[in-house]
């Protein structure tokens, strides 16, 4: 597939040091400066070309995989679930142990029950923390994992997963740091 659009909104990102993760500031990750709408329509385009989207529900966390669940369930007419941040006390609410290279916090899944069979989407994966406490708990849940796909990946996050959970996520794109800024390469 072509990135033009997500490739160019990508090009000289901004990098925030957060200890010794370099953090990029893309437009499809963190919504600054803004999101080009036809970026986000490349990223909707490739994910229902490639992942299986045979399910009950898209399932997203908070926060910047909202645009992409939300854009994806305009496409598809599919509902979608956010992990959110925060809890309700809902019964049969699942809190989750969020780890991302840089912070660790707590996160909650609602509307989901055993037999449900989901495709998660979200915009980057790093280290793969997060992604294999939300899988984790999605499988001891009992939810069905359909697919799992990530607009962005850098760092060894996929192989952590595949490793830990047997799970093959697929990502759009790879973003490479060499010093200099970032280098992305279209996966599919």
């Amino acid at each position: 597939m072509r990135f033009e659009a997500l490739l160019a909104s990508m090009r000289d990102a901004p990098v925030v040091p957060k200890g010794d993760y370099r953090y990029y500031v893309f437009p499809i990750t963190d919504g600054v400066p803004a999101i080009p709408p036809d970026s986000l329509r490349e990223v909707v385009a490739a994910i229902v070309a490639t992942a299986d989207l045979d399910i009950d529900r898209i399932v997203t966390m908070e926060a910047m995989g909202i645009p992409i669940a939300t854009a994806l369930s305009l496409e598809t007419g599919v509902p979608f679930t956010i992990i959110r941040k925060r809890g309700y006390g809902l019964p049969g609410e699942r809190e989750v142990e969020q780890r991302t290279g840089y912070s660790k916090n707590a996160m909650f899944i609602n509307g989901l029950s055993a037999g449900d069979r989901v495709t998660v989407v979200d915009d980057i994966i790093s280290t793969g923390g997060t992604l294999i406490a939300v899988l984790g708990a999605l499988i001891d849940m009992g939810v069905e994992i359909a697919d799992v796909v990530m607009v962005v990946d850098k760092g060894d996050g996929r192989e952590r997963v595949r490793d830990e959970l047997g799970i093959e996520v697929k990502c759009l794109v790879r973003v490479e740091d060499d010093g200099e800024g970032p280098r992305v390469t279209p996966l599919v």
